[in-house]
């Protein structure tokens, strides 16, 4: 079935991990009729964890849409991983949704998810809705939530439907619109007398009645002389505040026990925005921003906020239509490369289930096969009206791990089988280091990196293993001295011969100097550039632990040569071995790298992180509000690269996950000498060294 935009609602639904997101989703889905049996996320039968990897693990770890189709509205839940570790999907959804339904656990009350949720919504400027759940459990402290809800959430929070213990144990749940309450006997709306609250009644009708008059002009005249608002009146009060922000709406119920669903299905349709009354705003190829309004009779403009990489259907894009209407047969370009695009079959999905729809209309999500160029966050369009959409912002991958490859053969698979999987999460980065050779994978943590180990096995057949990356140390001198490099080698014919004197010492940035001051053609000319490209051979391995070196000037003064057996070889070997005779003795010393960490903390955890730089041999720079969270602080330092491996999982527990940070390299300086054993002893264990190095 074909809805218009009016009657359709895209909806987030976002919070902590273990909140209830995915069964309330679920429970959605079985009233509607769509399911006949209620699936548990325990089981791993619920229709938004269908992954395998989501099913073994019981939570969710990427994004799924559901639609949920009941009383002629459509509601596409997009349903997102409340684990820390898979909160980039959580941006891809926001993209494709006009609302947010935020859920908080009435047994755990108001966590780190939730903020992060709320905090995300409000700056993406989507209306929000909250939804407490659990609420039927005997250890659900409604009251409590509510509290903190105004203190971390601000004076937008306004309860719309409450719940309250009756003497037999049962919850029944108060309507502040209608001032109705009802009990649920498996699932069905049952209406019974309002129980007493107490003061906590008036205050709580008193408080939704002022939010409700500073949205409309009438209203707050009507408050004012004291006359009852109707529940047409409150209602439509509420729709304002919320799509504009003013007012975020407070529901509770029980996903498990069906209870007050009905409630929130019915404001979820009257409370939040449809597509067309929140049209999207992209830029033209000039940059001017446009209004793209969820007309069916526009030039089409599609947004693409997720793709999949299935290796048996192929690329899955899953998109979100803005305007017109899109078909198999729709002539559109690709905003970001200004090509057209060919459209595969266009789908509607609910968790796995796809099914062949006709088309995909202005206002509704729905999915496309087979795309050959597009990737998430790209723009497809009309050729008459070419717009793209900001592409989302992902959370930076600071989490590394080196890929070991577990069988044999399987070396050249594995740059392909990530390509694909970075198609499907971009917040995952793959690198192949210049200074160690090794690849890197980069990831939002150590279950992020799991499960792309485990989707790499089960997706596309290629098995690796992770292993801490290692730190590319460089390798310097600290003092002069000049050494003599003589080769000589006789055979049956021609021999060998080169003889130089090279005079090593330290100088200014991490390159290799070279001159040359020879006097008297000691050695002629054509052989300069030998010397230098064996001196250059030789730094690429340091005498202490095998790094290259860095920071030295090497000038040839002298030398000597034969007019038969010298050759750019034997110049070569010359330069090589006047350098390891220097080298030992002209102070050589270990360099690591050094990064600067900007660590964006709330205010309370920054003597903890100050702290810790200090234990990791960092410095303080200083510290900063921190202009992306109010009440938070960004704490700047230097810090040795060998030192922050773990450093994600630390500010992770730090901060119970609402703290993040960069980290840059910015320079080299010297190892202290009480570490260099260490570092020589582990780069003889990789072989850095040779026998006659070590």
């Amino acid at each position: 079935m074909e809805y218009a935009s009016k009657d359709i609602r895209n909806i987030l639904v976002a919070g902590h991990a273990g909140c209830g997101k995915t069964t309330l989703v679920e429970a959605l889905l079985y009233l509607s009729g769509a399911t006949e049996r209620m699936g548990r996320v325990e089981d791993g039968t619920t229709a938004s964890d269908f992954d395998p990897e989501e099913a073994k693990r019981k939570a969710s770890l990427n994004s799924s849409v559901v639609p949920v189709e009941i009383g002629g509205t459509k509601y596409n839940l997009v349903d997102v991983p409340g684990l820390f570790d898979f909160e980039a999907a959580g941006a891809e959804g926001l993209a494709a949704v006009e609302s947010v339904m935020i859920c908080v656990s009435g047994r755990s009350g108001v966590s780190v998810g939730a903020e992060k949720a709320y905090r995300q919504a409000v700056r993406q400027n989507k209306a929000r809705l909250v939804f407490v759940t659990k609420t039927d459990l005997e250890n659900a402290d409604y009251f409590k939530i509510l509290e903190q809800m105004k203190i971390r959430f601000g004076p937008s929070v306004c309860p719309c439907v409450v719940p309250a213990r009756l003497d037999d144990g049962t919850v029944a749940y108060i309507n502040l619109f209608s001032q109705k309450a009802f009990k649920y006997e498996s699932g069905k709306q049952v209406q019974i007398e309002l129980p007493d609250i107490g003061h906590r009644f008036e205050g709580l009708i008193q408080a939704m009645n002022e939010a409700i008059a500073e949205t409309d002009e009438t209203l707050m005249e009507k408050f004012f002389e004291g006359e009852p608002f109707t529940t047409e009146e409150i209602v439509a009060g509420m729709a304002a505040g919320v799509r504009t922000g003013q007012i975020t709406p407070v529901f509770c119920g029980s996903a498990v026990n069906l209870q007050a669903l009905d409630m929130l299905l019915y404001n979820l349709k009257e409370l939040l925005p449809a597509p067309d009354a929140a049209p999207a705003v992209a830029e033209t190829a000039d940059g001017e921003p446009v209004e793209i309004a969820a007309d069916p009779a526009a030039p089409t403009c599609a947004y693409v906020f997720k793709t999949v990489a299935d290796p048996f259907v192929g690329k899955l894009s899953f998109i979100k239509v803005l305007a017109g209407r899109l078909t198999a047969a729709s002539n559109v370009v690709n905003a970001r490369t200004g090509q057209p695009e060919r459209l595969g079959k266009t789908l509607t999905v609910c968790g796995k289930r796809q099914t062949d729809t006709p088309a995909i209309p202005a206002g509704d999500i729905g999915a496309v096969a087979k795309l050959p160029t597009a990737k998430t966050g790209d723009t497809l369009c009309d050729p008459a009206r070419v717009v793209s959409l900001p592409a989302p912002v992902y959370p930076a991958a600071c989490y590394r791990m080196a890929v070991k490859v577990a069988k044999k053969g399987d070396e050249g698979k594995v740059s392909g089988a990530l390509a694909r999987l970075m198609e499907e999460d971009p917040s995952i980065t793959f690198t192949v280091d210049p200074e160690t050779k090794q690849q890197v994978i980069a990831g939002l943590g150590t279950q992020h990196l799991e499960v792309a180990v485990a989707k790499l096995k089960n997706k596309f057949g290629v098995e690796i293993t992770l292993e801490a990356p290692r730190v590319p140390y460089r390798e310097s001198i600290r003092k002069s001295c000049k050494a003599q490099g003589r080769h000589k080698k006789q055979t049956g014919g021609h021999g060998q011969f080169g003889d130089v004197w090279i005079q090593f010492e330290p100088c200014e940035g991490d390159e290799i100097q070279f001159e040359e001051k020879v006097f008297g053609g000691s050695v002629p000319k054509n052989f300069f550039p030998a010397v230098e490209k064996g001196v250059r051979q030789a730094a690429a391995h340091g005498v202490l632990a095998g790094y290259p070196m860095v920071g030295m000037k090497a000038t040839l003064l002298d030398g000597s040569y034969h007019p038969v057996d010298s050759s750019e070889m034997a110049f070569i070997m010359a330069a090589k071995l006047a350098y390891k005779a220097a080298i030992p003795e002209a102070g050589p010393v270990l360099l690591e790298p050094i990064g600067t960490l900007q660590a964006h903390v709330p205010a309370d955890n920054t003597g903890d992180i100050m702290g810790e730089v200090t234990k990791r041999r960092g410095r303080v720079l200083g510290m900063s509000p921190d202009p992306e969270e109010e009440g938070g602080q960004v704490v700047e330092a230097e810090v040795p690269m060998a030192e922050m491996q773990d450093f994600t999982t630390y500010l992770r527990q730090l901060t119970q996950g609402r703290g993040h940070f960069t980290f840059r390299f910015v320079r080299y300086e010297t190892l202290p000498q009480m570490l260099e054993a260490k570092v020589i002893e582990q780069a003889k264990a990789l072989g850095n060294l040779s026998e006659e190095d070590a």
